[in-house]
């Protein structure tokens, strides 16, 4: 996103209402960017704290009502432990058995039964080791995940539906939901991360990142350190990337990289490789989307690790389809004659919305649009189900924009231009999105990533009325979802003392919990097939389990934004070449030529293709 995107975004949410632009170094630094939060999903993070809320409740009243019921210490510790686990607090032994509401011998042993059974670890807080802070254990994380799910059916069956909503039964509790196992909520690392100043974080200023900021308080409960993040635009967060790999040491610990950057920072050695770092089996690669796992690899190696898999997708109103008499778009052409029914200026509504503005936002399209005609942006190799980019580290690549489907392509572009509002050439990444959210759009090309803005918003006329797909294609193409998203890797210039603990930030920051809790909180990505099958992240929007579907049938493919080094200056020239095309300054078959000259021009000449 451009600064002039990221001014424009309102982010909302009902977690956190403080703004992330702070000077001082432990809030999120976005480069003056004012930012309201995305709305959490009704079903988020609050509602094991609901449950938590009500079972203290009903235990008052049994306590105060029956003079045989004595306070429970075990059921009272837990509750506070877990309690303050969600909400990112310190507990300590001493504040625990004030919990217990039992005399302090009693509530000791009680404690100290606890820790015998495992349901509780203690980490040091001081280095004398004398005092501790007290965590839930992954046992009794996992024995709460199971009892708030058996406690949740029984009030279904008895009271139907979530709530006494009978409408949400079946959708939740539907034998492919139900059978899927639940990730339990995120335990604190037994020990402490040891880092002077803490773990500092380089992130792009997106609503998942905006959300990890906002867990921040939880995340440093977990790890047991600080944690500084600055958030930028795409492409100020590339420029300080660079900028920071020309430094003796790294000023971060973890940096952000969009997905078509692997190739020119593995090649500039702005990464390190994970296996230079970790045993890269503590990732579970093979519960990662496949595409955004090998979209973190150069030269066979991992440089990063998936933190955001976030496809664009059509998104289309299912209500205004079923009215107008239409099926979804599977073609390109399905997809025009679609924008031209629903597309009436006169009442303010158009046909789609899509990324036409100059520079990095259009570039973006013309690659997918072109990949969308079966033709890769540069001279890979055809195989099963599309390109092959194995062999992009070898150099031997060439630039393929001026051909027969880049013309036909451009031609679609221009016939896209006749249903789309008056403004589409200044629609960037959440532009493009917002006015779909309002009901002014029928269509809208979009990642995943930005969904929030209508999926959980009540008051969206899209919300709970969208469908996903994967792009229309030309006749005889496959579909495709093009990959975008964020990886997260370590710089290779960190200072050797600090990489141990920035792998084990790493491992936190991506693992199928952390994912999890950030979707509770209201992202619409999901890097992992575990997430993506949680019964809690499928309750929450119907976008989980249309993308696993489309990684089950190998739609998502990043081959159409390779990522080689040359690839963001190949953006940038399609970018600029094909505004003036939709502007009518130059014909499709002249910015084909122009875009297909420069990009050659970022080839030396000596080398052989």
């Amino acid at each position: 996103m451009s600064d002039s995107d990221l001014s424009k975004m309102n982010i909302k949410s009902n977690q956190n209402r403080r703004h992330p632009n702070r000077n001082d170094e432990s809030k999120m630094n976005v480069m003056g960017t004012k930012f309201e939060q995305t709305p959490s999903s009704p079903q988020a993070r609050t509602e094991m704290l609901e449950f938590m809320a009500f079972l203290q409740d009903f235990n008052n009243e049994l306590e105060t009502t029956l003079d045989l019921i004595a306070p429970n210490p075990f059921l009272r510790m837990v509750l506070h432990l877990l309690e303050a686990h969600f909400d990112g607090k310190t507990v300590t032994p001493t504040s625990l058995i004030s919990a217990s509401r039992v005399p302090y011998a009693t509530a000791n042993r009680r404690l100290k039964d606890m820790h015998d059974a495992g349901l509780i670890e203690q980490r040091p807080r001081t280095q004398s080791g004398k005092s501790f802070s007290m965590h839930p254990s992954e046992k009794l994380l996992s024995q709460w995940v199971q009892l708030f799910g058996r406690l949740r059916r029984l009030g279904e069956a008895e009271f139907g539906g979530q709530l006494g909503n009978p409408e949400t039964k079946d959708y939740y509790f539907g034998g492919s939901y139900a059978s899927a196992r639940s990730i339990p909520p995120l335990r604190a690392l037994s020990k402490p991360l040891k880092l002077a100043g803490g773990i500092k974080v380089l992130v792009h200023g997106d609503p998942t990142f905006m959300i990890m900021d906002n867990l921040k308080r939880r995340f440093e409960q977990v790890i047991g350190t600080q944690i500084h993040q600055r958030a930028f635009s795409i492409d100020r967060l590339r420029e300080e990337a660079l900028r920071n790999a020309q430094r003796t040491n790294s000023q971060y610990d973890i940096i952000a990289v969009d997905l078509p950057w692997i190739g020119e920072f593995a090649e500039k050695s702005v990464l390190m490789p994970l296996d230079q770092a970790m045993d890269i089996a503590q990732l579970d690669p093979a519960d990662f989307h496949t595409a955004g796992w090998k979209g973190a690899h150069w030269g066979g190696r991992p440089y990063a690790v998936p933190a955001q898999t976030t496809p664009e997708l059509l998104f289309y109103r299912k209500d205004l389809f079923a009215k107008a008499g239409l099926t979804p778009p599977s073609t390109t052409d399905e997809l025009l004659s679609s924008a031209q029914a629903l597309h009436d200026p006169r009442h303010g509504r158009y046909g789609i919305a899509w990324n036409a503005a100059k520079g990095t936002a259009l570039g973006h399209t013309v690659l997918m649009t072109i990949a969308d005609f079966g033709q890769p942006v540069l001279n890979m190799p055809e195989i099963a189900g599309g390109y092959g980019t194995d062999d992009l580290a070898s150099g031997s690549y060439r630039p393929t924009i001026d051909t027969e489907r880049g013309l036909q392509a451009a031609e679609f572009l221009m016939k896209l231009m006749e249903y789309s509002p008056p403004d589409i050439l200044s629609m960037s990444w959440y532009e493009r999105v917002r006015p779909y959210a309002s009901g002014k759009i029928a269509m809208a090309y979009g990642y995943t990533l930005l969904a929030p803005y209508f999926e959980l918003d009540e008051t969206s006329p899209a919300c709970g009325q969208t469908g996903y797909l994967p792009h229309p294609t030309a006749a005889g193409i496959d579909p495709i979802a093009p990959v975008g998203g964020y990886v997260m890797g370590i710089p290779a210039n960190l200072a050797p003392e600090r990489v141990r603990a920035a792998v084990e930030a790493l491992l936190v920051f991506t693992s199928p919990e952390a994912q999890k809790l950030y979707v509770q909180n209201g992202s619409c990505t999901i890097p992992r097939y575990s997430v993506g099958a949680d019964p809690d992240v499928r309750r929450i929007s119907p976008i989980f389990e249309a993308v696993d579907a489309m990684s089950w049938r190998d739609e998502l493919q990043y081959w159409p934004r390779p990522p080689v080094p040359e690839i963001c200056d190949i953006i940038q020239i399609c970018g600029e070449e094909f505004h003036d095309m939709l502007r009518g300054i130059v014909s499709p078959r002249e910015a084909l030529r122009r875009s297909q000259g420069r990009a050659d021009a970022l080839f030396q000449p000596n080398q052989s293709p």
